[in-house]
């Protein structure tokens, strides 16, 4: 089978690259002229040179695909021009469904994110079928895939098949960026993560959201959004997993969410705005913390043959990846086995 698949380069698409190459995909990979390539090592198959942002410069690479893998995003809380994230996440979206039916391709998955729902304060645990609007969403990167998921959405109902995949947070190695979640990793391993606040996400390993996005290519119903989860875990649960790997102390100072929405708001202005670097806290973080981002993969479960699997593993996998590639000192006292 000829896949045409963006994202390989990412976090998400190398393991989906790697999944669809073990089970014999022809892949064309769509990278940009300035991508590092690293991640790509040892995976064969053809790169293309485009952008998401000019349709144009791919187009023809779709020619003679069976089917399209998207999991390319502009996965940030925060950015100067959000602007560009609305052109790389819900227009590159867009146009590239409408390459994918004038090439004829016969399936498209594409790779949403559990960010799309609507999530509650209690704690609830959500699924696909949870009520959500534009409205619920809170910062840009959560408006820009859920506009993006709409126009997925839309072609499906036009007769496209297209299924959805919702990851929720993905854990595991390679994650180079590294992406937001990455970043709690890294800052806990280099003993930045002084506090918490009263939140909660859902761990995935990040080989068995790779692996489904294999599946959802012959087993997935065009039209269905499938939520990839593993284990509904608050904050503080996850600190103390980190640190019964690595024997680093967790915090155990937990702070209110007022005081969190002041440091971002001061990290934003000062570290974003004046300094021009990514701040290590935004405003968007915190509004989005308010909510735990519990939910269930029973649909995926049940027509994908997802598996809920324990996240210790995955997250021991990224820990020792970010100290072997020089993200975090590589101190294996009191670690366990």
């Amino acid at each position: 089978m000829r896949i045409f698949l963006t994202g390989a380069t990412g976090f998400v698409g190398h393991h989906v690259a790697k999944a669809l190459a073990a089970e014999g995909a022809d892949l064309r990979m769509l990278v940009r002229k300035t991508s590092n390539l690293n991640n790509l090592e040892g995976i064969p198959g053809e790169t293309v040179a485009g952008d998401l942002a000019r349709p144009e410069s791919f187009a023809p690479a779709l020619e003679g695909c069976d089917a399209v893998v998207h999991v390319a995003a502009d996965y940030r809380l925060w950015i100067r021009d959000p602007d560009t994230m609305y052109r790389a996440n819900v227009d590159g979206t867009r146009d590239l469904l409408k390459l994918a039916r004038e090439a004829k391709v016969r399936r498209v998955v594409y790779t949403s994110s559990v960010a799309t729902m609507h999530f509650r304060t209690d704690g609830i645990v959500i699924n696909e079928d949870t009520p959500v609007s534009l409205a619920d969403m809170v910062g840009h990167y959560k408006r820009s895939k859920f506009m993006a998921e709409q126009q997925a959405i839309a072609a499906a109902q036009d007769g496209q098949q297209v299924i959805i995949l919702n990851p929720t947070t993905p854990i595991g190695p390679n994650d180079a960026k590294p992406t937001p979640t990455g970043r709690i990793f890294v800052d806990f391993l280099n003993r930045k993560f002084p506090a918490y606040v009263d939140t909660g996400l859902n761990l995935v390993d990040v080989a068995e959201v790779a692996r489904m996005h294999v599946t959802a290519l012959t087993m997935g119903q065009p039209g269905r959004r499938y939520i990839l989860g593993g284990e509904n875990l608050t904050l503080k649960q996850i600190l103390d997993k980190m640190s019964g790997i690595t024997g680093i102390p967790s915090p155990t100072t937990k702070i209110p969410f007022a005081i969190a929405a002041t440091y971002a708001f001061f990290e934003e202005w000062i570290t974003g705005r004046i300094r021009g670097k990514e701040p290590r806290a935004t405003l968007e973080e915190v509004r989005m913390g308010r909510k735990k981002m519990f939910a269930s993969s029973a649909r995926a479960q049940q027509e994908l043959g997802f598996r809920i699997l324990p996240v210790y593993p995955a997250m021991r996998a990224a820990i020792d990846w970010f100290r072997a590639n020089g993200y975090a000192p590589q101190d294996l006292t009191n670690r366990q086995s």
